[in-house]
């Protein structure tokens, strides 16, 4: 909003509550969002590959995932009423524009919190000697516990254990270059013929428009600071989703790279960086839990237009109902952690950045409000086309791959 009170646009709560944050906040919870199981799996899904080809890919989806999430924001700034993805998209895009969002929220979401689920049971298994699903159990319950308090607590939380977060991953990878078992030449390996696959995987550990109507709400005070917040977020989760396959391959041969990087990274290095990975990927994968879980509640919320996302008596029942779901799945072994993410960053990633592209454009034509800012010539048909063409041909290549005529990514 400008200075001028009397010229700003006023935004309205509707069932959304609006809770203030700060530009830090906002830029950390990007960081916490973005660096989750799609972090920990990039290495694995990228082992057949090379270190080359998932580099080239973290670079182009995150600039693709960006321009998504500008448009995204532009399309919230110019609605008065505080609204989550699907809601943009049914005034946008129309009814099936809404269903489709809702739906890509719906698998992401639950499609992360399996990953979570999987990644951290294998974690606190190894470390604590108990089973996978005691060891998801006992992730759960404290992040269950900060998502419940909403987004402020979201956004402190995530700001804090983002900048831990940074600290060991830049450790980690320091140590990669000195651990005895290193071999640089692995960095320059690649075969582009696994290319397509592998961007499908980057393209989820971006995965992050549906988390900006909500980090829009969180700045309706300073809507100045949305995007060069979202900005600043990207290009840290870019040079963090980097580092960890990068650190990875330099120590440990494609075919001992297991699902979750952390474990054989960490043992790589040594016992100390076995468990400073760990703790990393434990953090990694709370720090996304928080904001993926809000998220989709506040879309359950908005999409059947139930009174309120901070009344205990609907926050609370959808919360067991969402987690119950991906919990149930991981304990019986029915999805694996890269299943997981590879799934959902073909379906569910398309869909968030093709979807976006309708929705800014009407935007700028029937919105309510016009903004302080906008995405510009980001938003013309040549950029937008290009999205189109890379996220419509993921789709395609996932089923072809899944029916055998071309080769999956591992």
């Amino acid at each position: 909003m400008s200075d001028n009170k009397n010229s700003a646009p006023i935004y309205e709560e509707g069932a959304l509550k609006i809770e203030k944050m700060t530009s830090s906040e906002v830029i950390f919870a990007v960081v916490g969002c973005g660096i989750g199981s799609g972090a920990l799996g990039t290495a694995y899904s990228a082992r057949l590959g090379g270190f080359p080809v998932i580099a080239f890919w973290l670079i182009v989806s995150g600039i693709l995932t960006l321009i998504s999430m500008y448009y995204v924001a532009e399309a919230t700034l110019r609605t008065r009423k505080m609204i989550q993805l699907p809601g943009l998209a049914d005034r946008y895009v129309g009814g099936i524009g809404k269903i489709l969002v809702f739906l890509a929220v719906v698998i992401n979401s639950l499609s992360c919190l399996i990953a979570y689920f999987n990644g951290s049971g294998e974690i606190i298994a190894d470390f604590l000697g108990v089973s996978k699903g005691m060891g998801a159990i006992i992730f759960m319950v404290p992040a269950a516990l900060v998502t419940y308090l909403g987004l402020k607590a979201i956004g402190v939380a995530g700001k804090y254990m983002s900048i831990f977060m940074i600290g060991l991953i830049l450790i980690l990878t320091g140590a990669s270059f000195l651990a005895s078992s290193s071999d640089f030449g692995r960095l320059f390996i690649a075969d582009w013929k696994y290319a397509i696959p592998i961007f499908n995987v980057a393209a989820f550990s971006y995965i992050g428009q549906y988390l900006v109507p909500d980090l829009a709400r969180g700045l309706a005070h300073e809507p100045k600071k949305l995007a060069p917040s979202l900005l600043i977020g990207q290009i840290i989760v870019a040079i963090l989703l980097i580092l960890i396959p990068m650190g990875t391959f330099i120590v440990a041969p494609a075919d001992e790279i297991t699902q979750v990087a952390t474990l054989v990274w960490g043992r790589a290095i040594g016992q100390w960086a076995f468990f400073g990975a760990n703790i990393f990927a434990l953090v990694a994968m709370f720090t996304s839990f928080t904001p993926v879980t809000q998220t989709l509640i506040s879309n359950i919320v908005d999409f059947f237009k139930l009174r309120s996302d901070s009344d205990p008596k609907i926050r609370i029942p959808i919360m067991v109902i969402v987690l119950a779901i991906p919990l149930y799945l991981t304990i019986s072994g029915k999805v694996s952690f890269i299943d997981a993410v590879y799934f959902s960053g073909t379906f569910a990633a398309a869909i968030m950045a093709i979807l976006p592209i309708f929705m800014v454009n009407n935007a700028r034509k029937t919105g309510d409000i016009e903004p302080e800012w906008t995405c510009g010539k980001l938003a013309s048909w040549p950029v937008q086309a290009v999205i189109i063409v890379m996220y419509g041909g993921t789709i395609i290549y996932a089923i072809l791959g899944a029916l055998g005529y071309l080769p999956a990514g591992w």
